[in-house]
């Protein structure tokens, strides 16, 4: 079970994005009803994305990763029942956030060559499935990489000082962290044998610290930062942690790792925050554990009927390749939370995107004081 939930998870990171901001106890039913559009945004011209699968929109279809979401079933209930690359049957949180700036419909893979000086404008997504801020992952540094030749490119198309003034008012949305504790520390344990559960968290926030730096010098003024989700009820952790017959639960000795670290997190954000010469640069937290929580806990609540197996196959350890055009697939996705063994629904993720509206409206609002 240790070598396939590895494959699993190295797309992974989970889980769970992604989103963005923080959550406020306002809690929305209905789960497909498409965002309105939000006139009063005039100030933000684009989302730019960096982080997992929980926000990759398909960068791995143009690269060489084994772990792709660009064939049936993902994808089936997107537009045209496409399968884009998008690890669940429909849109990320990132797609409900710049449709409900609007700004456009989806946020697109920058690795994608086809798209317009347009498209680059309004915002792209640098996220790679399986990425993370460990080094043993496939590291942030590369999207950085991709930034800063995006920043390149929209010089030579619409000049420096417009593609400073673009950057500066643009959100940075960063959502990972998921591959390098449920991977690299409780799935391979690689790291455990040098490290602690709390000396681990510290090793990671370093990166994660080395990273915010690199967009803070690349004009980036507005950064909302996703934290851990619930990660010990990811099915595919359920299963590698739970003894046959004995009943699927959450893995509680998991999850407090994921609150730590998010604690840990906050504090290095807000010193982050205090250091910033530039008094318009602001760094938001992302809650994005309260709201995937109180779904798992209250999924009456919310309509959801499966909360520990997800919708693809035996919904125990499928995703990716595992989760294909052969593998059998529930009839009706939004009963479940999870899609494949990691990631979740689209209309999960629609209701983390609602969780998340206060904040997207407060960073709006916010850009214009």
């Amino acid at each position: 079970m240790k070598s396939s939930t590895r494959q699993y998870f190295q797309f992974a990171h989970h889980h769970i994005l992604l989103l963005t901001l923080v959550y406020f106890s306002g809690r929305v039913l209905d789960a497909h009803a498409v965002p309105k559009q939000r006139p009063f945004n005039n100030t933000i011209p684009a989302i730019l994305v960096f982080g997992d699968s929980t926000v990759d929109p398909g960068n791995n279809d143009y690269i060489n990763r084994v772990f792709k979401g660009n064939f049936p079933p993902y994808g089936r209930d997107f537009a045209n029942h496409a399968a884009t690359g998008r690890f669940t049957n429909g849109r990320l949180p990132s797609d409900y956030i710049i449709l409900y700036m609007g700004i456009k419909d989806y946020i697109p893979p920058y690795l994608n060559q086809s798209l317009s000086i347009e498209e680059l404008i309004t915002g792209v997504s640098f996220a790679s499935a399986g990425t993370g801020y460990d080094p043993l992952t496939p590291t942030l540094s590369k999207q950085l990489e991709y930034f800063q030749e995006y920043r390149e490119r929209l010089e030579g198309a619409i000049g420096k000082e417009e593609t400073g003034d673009l950057i500066k008012r643009s959100i940075f949305l960063l959502s990972a962290g998921t591959n390098d504790f449920a991977l690299n520390y409780f799935t391979e344990q690689l790291r455990r044998l040098s490290f602690s559960a709390s000396n681990y968290e510290k090793f990671v926030l370093q990166h994660f610290k080395g990273f915010i730096q690199g967009l803070l010098s690349q004009g980036a003024t507005k950064i909302a930062v996703v934290g851990l989700p619930p990660m010990g009820c990811l099915p595919v952790i359920i299963t590698s942690n739970t003894i046959p017959l004995t009943g699927r639960q959450c893995v509680e000795r998991i999850n407090s790792v994921a609150r730590d670290y998010n604690t840990l997190l906050q504090s290095e954000m807000r010193h982050l925050q205090s250091t910033q010469l530039n008094k318009e640069t602001k760094i938001y937290y992302a809650d994005i554990y309260g709201p995937l929580q109180d779904m798992i806990q209250n999924h009456q609540r919310y309509g959801f009927e499966v909360v520990s197996r997800a919708c693809c196959g035996t919904g125990l350890v499928e995703a990716s390749f595992m989760c294909n055009a052969k593998t059998p697939v529930c009839p009706d996705a939004s009963k479940y939370i999870f899609w494949d063994a990691i990631h979740p629904t689209d209309r999960a993720y629609y209701l983390i995107f609602q969780a998340f509206r206060p904040l997207i409206d407060f960073i709006i609002k916010d850009s214009t004081s």
